[in-house]
């Protein structure tokens, strides 16, 4: 345990922020599932939609710094062409 006061509450931010990242990961890795499942299952409009909410967020994970933006962008394309392929093979 820190001694220093600032290192006190350094402590308290770093663990505030750790449970934030590690919620936001989670929900993201459910969004990705959910359009994979959708897709799997050959629901091409559920696909849509969840690729469509996946996309959000993985946006709105990498404009807040918990993703890095080529991160964000590589898995949003994968779930794209899983949604898209749960389309063309109606």
């Amino acid at each position: 345990m820190a001694n220093i006061k600032s290192q006190i509450k350094r402590n308290r931010q770093n663990e505030k922020r750790r449970q934030r990242n590690q919620a936001v990961k989670s929900s993201l890795k459910t969004a990705g599932k959910k359009v994979t499942s959708a897709a799997a299952s050959g629901d091409a409009e559920a696909a849509a939609a969840a690729a469509r909410d996946a996309t959000r967020a993985y946006d709105k994970a990498a404009s807040k710094g918990m993703l890095h933006k080529r991160t964000a962008a590589r898995h949003k394309s994968r779930l794209a062409k899983a949604a898209n392929a749960a389309g063309a093979s109606e």
